[in-house]
């Protein structure tokens, strides 16, 4: 029986796409003998074509005309390694309008046009596959879409950007200001020229948004996650949180309750005793709550050329096999059957019950201590720990507080408050507490 040839095309050749052409081309032989059918890279589209990508193309591989990619009746498969919301939202939309399935790293893509592109392929009878967007080499979208079908989903707690990871980890081990971590995190090339998507928490938000809809049979909705990035962290804080146990991450955080999803990226406190404290480095990880299985904890790389290409060809093959054996839409896109997927609405922030740590900067005389606490016991917030150094912090004094459990409208009120007394300076400094994996 001849070998069925499968034909590729890839847009973009940076170093997502140019991962993907050294898999397919290098591992050629050992996908066809995986997978029974042979890859075939047709083309990779690019507007430069002269710079060395370290891989040697076939004649007539390498072009500059993406059109040729996406009108080619032959193509089966389109890789989408452009990036963005323009160009790269139309280029997938004609390829899946035309018959050709997707598969795509591009998580922003996907948190803002992910319904409409979902219900596209659907209509078309194509498929999209995305592994690669969240969580690199981790493969969070096949377990939350098969792995756990038998499970309801209560939460997921995951380390999703390894820029921030990277920047946190430096400034916890060195004792370094944000600005000289994030400096030599783009000097390594873990952080871009413009790291704002990252180290503001918008790229975890993007793809704590598709893992929601994975999660919980949901749309897709990235406009009402809550949002805070790591900028403002300090070495001051970042020690404070060493002395009562606890280390500094980037979470993306949503747990499942029965009418609503709470759903959140900023930074949080977690224990020494929380696997997810020992993430360092680049490294990304996620834990998924599930009702059968407990805790699920996955690892790895969540970026970087390699790593991004073995998920993109982990879909690829795939898709493959569902063309070998004839199937559409074994698997739904989003792992429900579009019919099936809900508007569940998200949480708002200040319905959430969580501890927190607070710093304020208070004058050094009498009464402010029972000042602060007045106005907290006031907003029904018990105090755990109190923390007060003769540690001076720009003429002032630091007051650290750990509350136990408390309502984030409340806490937000009394922050309010604290922040208008004579005796305290700057705005006060609150970091949220996560004491396990998932809560």
């Amino acid at each position: 029986m001849p070998m069925k040839n499968i034909e590729i095309g890839i847009l973009g050749c940076g170093i997502v796409g140019t991962g993907v052409a050294k898999l397919l081309i290098e591992k050629q032989a050992l996908l066809e003998s995986r997978i029974g059918a042979r890859l075939n890279l047709k083309y990779v589209a690019d507007l430069d074509t002269t710079t060395d990508r370290g891989v040697v193309f076939d004649e007539g591989v390498f072009i500059t005309d993406a059109n040729t990619v996406l009108d080619d009746p032959m193509i089966h498969i389109v890789v989408e390694a452009i990036g963005g919301k323009g160009i790269a939202k139309d280029f997938i939309l004609r390829a899946l309008k035309n018959g050709k399935h997707v598969v795509t790293a591009n998580k922003a893509l996907l948190a803002s046009f992910g319904n409409m592109l979902v219900s596209t392929a659907v209509k078309n009878n194509v498929e999209i596959g995305f592994e690669a967007s969240c969580g690199g080499c981790m493969p969070v979208i096949k377990t939350l879409r098969e792995s756990l079908v038998g499970n309801r989903i209560n939460g997921i707690t995951g380390i999703l950007n390894g820029t921030c990871n990277y920047i946190l980890t430096k400034m916890s081990n060195e004792r370094c200001s944000f600005d000289k971590a994030l400096e030599e995190a783009q000097a390594l090339g873990f952080a871009e020229a413009d790291p704002f998507l990252d180290v503001e928490g918008y790229d975890s938000a993007h793809k704590l948004a598709i893992l929601n809809a994975l999660a919980y049979g949901m749309e897709i909705n990235l406009d009402d996650i809550h949002v805070e990035g790591i900028s403002k962290i300090t070495p001051m804080d970042i020690e404070f949180a060493r002395e009562f146990g606890y280390t500094i991450k980037l979470l993306a955080i949503s747990r499942n309750s029965s009418t609503k999803v709470a759903a959140r990226v900023h930074p949080a406190m977690i224990p020494d005793s929380n696997p997810l404290s020992h993430v360092d480095g680049s490294m990304n990880a996620v834990v998924i709550d599930a009702d059968a299985t407990g805790e699920t904890m996955l690892y790895g790389h969540g970026a970087g050329m390699m790593p991004t290409a073995s998920a993109v060809v982990s879909d690829i093959s795939d898709i493959v096999r569902n063309i070998m054996t004839g199937a559409s839409h074994r698997i739904p896109i989003l792992g429900y059957p579009e019919a099936n997927i809900r508007k569940i609405p998200l949480l708002c922030l200040k319905e959430i019950n969580t501890p927190y740590y607070f710093r304020f900067e208070a004058a050094d005389q009498p009464g402010v201590l029972s000042k602060i606490s007045g106005i907290l016991g006031e907003c029904g917030i018990s105090i755990k720990i109190v923390h007060q150094k003769g540690r001076q912090c720009n003429g002032s004094v630091p007051i650290v507080m750990i509350t136990h459990i408390a309502k984030e409208e409340n806490a937000q009120k009394a922050l309010k408050k604290i922040a208008a007394l004579d005796s305290t300076m700057n705005p006060p400094v609150v970091i949220r507490i996560e004491e396990a994996c998932s809560n």
